[in-house]
């Protein structure tokens, strides 16, 4: 029963509908070979990469896309190195014109000791992806007021950060994070600073559509086997959200029966 739940359970973002909810970045893991068994393990269907650091175009490059079998998943090209619209739009355009996919994640960074991103650089690049027909993914902060107004400029889904990039402190605010996610009629993916797969079944018991993450696996001890445990975790957040948790209460409750008991 549980399994049957499971598989209509979709996750959709514009035209495309995935089985999996864990979304996996791609760089720095030691090696190709720990890369491509971390991916298969993990069973994701979504792969992003950024596309400002590899050279799609030059055939003599090796790059990760050539030892997978991409008819397996789709891309999710990001367009990481971007600090303002304009060169978030042109990552964007190359992404594209590559014939990788029309589905693009919009990062446009605004500081770079922090890596938070740039709200007002992030919208504009969004609102001309948009007008040229991307799948636009911005991710942003975890901005309640900012996550809405993509909301009604059209993104197919929005990328709140559970904290900086890379530093695996996991939800640090919990309230803005369910604000989104309460008020959100496309997917809320939470993006960055997930650390352990406590942080990702919480980020998915709060609601959240989908975890994108990266370096809690390519940094990990054993990515291959963190991959696997991500994946778990993604599973069991999502289905404790869908069955409701118990009601919390000021005092304890017995769970054996109290009436009818034979003396």
């Amino acid at each position: 029963m549980v399994m049957e739940k499971a598989q209509e359970d979709c996750l959709i973002i514009g035209p495309y509908q995935f089985d999996a909810r864990l979304l996996l970045g791609t760089g720095k893991f030691p090696s190709f070979e720990i890369q491509q068994k971390a991916v298969e393990v993990s069973e994701t269907q979504i792969l992003t990469f950024a596309i400002r650091r590899m050279n799609v175009f030059d055939p003599n490059q090796p790059n990760f896309l050539e030892q997978l079998d991409l008819d397996r998943y789709t891309l999710l090209p990001n367009t990481a190195g971007a600090s303002n619209a304009e060169e978030a739009v042109r990552i964007a355009r190359l992404a594209k014109a590559s014939g990788l996919c029309d589905m693009v994640k919009v990062e446009v960074i605004g500081d770079q000791k922090t890596l938070l991103p740039d709200p007002i650089e992030t919208y504009k690049a969004c609102e001309t992806l948009l007008e040229e027909g991307f799948i636009v993914l911005p991710y942003i902060s975890d901005d309640v007021i900012l996550a809405k107004r993509l909301e009604e400029l059209g993104v197919h889904a929005v990328m709140p950060g559970a904290s900086p990039i890379g530093s695996g402190l996991g939800l640090l605010n919990q309230h803005s994070l369910s604000l989104i996610i309460e008020q959100a009629n496309v997917p809320v993916i939470i993006d960055a600073g997930i650390g352990t797969p406590g942080d990702a079944a919480f980020a998915m018991e709060l609601g959240a559509a989908g975890v994108l993450l990266n370096t809690a696996v390519s940094g990990a001890n054993d990515p291959v086997l963190m991959a696997e445990a991500m994946k778990l975790a993604v599973r069991a957040g999502r289905y404790g959200y869908q069955a409701g948790r118990i009601a919390r209460k000021r005092y304890a409750t017995a769970s054996s029966p109290l009436e009818n008991i034979p003396l």
